[in-house]
């Protein structure tokens, strides 16, 4: 076993034994929107900065602590076994502060890649808009000028997670209105007191406001080197963020889902399912097969297509692969554990209810189902077609 193995392992244990003792109990008031929710996350972040559990895939010039996106999904999927853990461990961000990294000017990098390496800056990406559609660039209608040294942005973007506490967003734009997607948009970095941004609205996510915000931009002004990268190539920046995004977001799901199956076992040999013989019922069994072959199926196309990215290859099908496994496993692993549990999965009294709902998100978060699997589906016939 290597190096970063092993270090991931060790992680994932102090992980989630840090999550089960620290954020599950607060899982309660940290759904709340209010502040005493916002302290009570900054609490628990200045904790794990001290047990040292903070931004563990960051770059390792930021305090990083694993290199290899194979052995740090390990670690992700038990940040992911709360909906709130990759807040609290700083992950949620870890895709921002590899493109800022990567590609951010020194002033961008400065101003902000060093405080949201410390835990004092939260990240936004803005790229979906009301008129335009998500899975294809092509809509974005949102626009920045360059003029003077400075970019002039003007438009509107909804669902933007983390707008609403974000210290900057980084923001798809066209900077050539007339060329194809290909060559027409740019990443901005944004930042959120700028005059001219706004919070229009908080949007909730099947009944549930979770941070998802409209925002908009009235001539909003920033510098010319707050581009990410070079001007109007910010397509090739979107597929490097999409692959990484998905890949992360699918290990978390994999921890919420295993947290699922937990349960669902925990439920069965409890004294309420030995009441009622839940271990014998061959349906019951069943439900834990399926779970359990969903979750074990989708950990290894994630890690697959990890190890592919790790080796710099072209990687974007065996993401959309683990992407659409691991919703479909969370969806699946939440739905079996609310049918063990009954009523009480319904309600309140168990996690389930507000797992159940996110996991439906998945299906059109980071990329719809439809859109992956046509893409997907085209790619393998290509393929075939290539060795024929």
């Amino acid at each position: 076993m290597s190096e970063q193995a092993r270090l991931s392992n060790t992680l994932a244990c102090e992980v989630r034994q840090w999550i089960d003792a620290h954020v599950i109990p607060a899982e309660a008031l940290l759904d709340q929107d209010d502040s005493a929710a916002a302290g009570k996350a900054a609490e628990l972040v200045e904790a794990a900065r001290r047990a040292r559990l903070w931004g563990s895939f960051y770059p390792a010039a930021l305090g990083g602590r694993v290199s290899s996106l194979a052995a740090y999904v390990t670690v992700a999927e038990a940040e992911g076994r709360s909906e709130h853990g990759p807040m609290v461990f700083g992950s949620e961000a870890a895709v921002d502060a590899h493109m800022l990294f990567m590609h951010g000017s020194p002033l961008v990098r400065e101003r902000y890649l060093a405080p949201l390496a410390a835990g004092q800056a939260t990240p936004a990406y803005a790229m979906s808009e009301p008129q335009g559609i998500g899975s294809m660039p092509s809509t974005i209608q949102t626009s920045a000028t360059l003029h003077d040294g400075h970019w002039h942005i003007d438009g509107l973007k909804w669902f933007i997670c983390r707008a609403g506490r974000a210290a900057f967003v980084t923001v798809v734009a066209r900077t050539l209105p007339d060329a194809p997607a290909e060559q027409a948009l740019s990443m901005i970095v944004v930042p959120t007191d700028a005059p001219g941004f706004r919070v229009e609205r908080e949007l909730d996510i099947l009944g549930r406001h979770q941070g998802q915000c409209e925002i908009s931009f009235t001539n909003v002004r920033v510098p010319a080197d707050h581009v990410l990268g070079e001007p109007h190539r910010g397509m090739a920046l979107m597929r490097q963020r999409l692959v990484l995004g998905r890949l992360l977001r699918s290990s978390h799901w994999l921890g919420l889902g295993q947290r699922c199956f937990d349960l669902l076992c925990e439920r069965i040999r409890s004294p309420r399912g030995a009441m009622a013989a839940l271990q014998d019922k061959q349906l019951v069994r069943r439900h834990v097969f399926e779970a359990h072959l969903a979750l074990t199926s989708a950990r290894a196309l994630v890690h697959a297509a990890a190890e592919e990215f790790d080796a710099g290859r072209r990687c974007d099908l065996s993401a959309n692969l683990a992407k659409v496994a691991a919703a479909r496993a969370l969806g699946l692993a939440a739905d079996s554990a609310i049918q063990i549990f009954g009523a009480e999965g319904l309600s309140a009294l168990t996690p389930l209810s507000g797992i159940f709902r996110s996991a439906r998100a998945t299906r059109i978060l980071d990329g719809a189902d439809e859109a992956l699997i046509s893409s997907v589906g085209r790619q393998l016939i290509d393929l075939e077609a290539a060795a024929s």
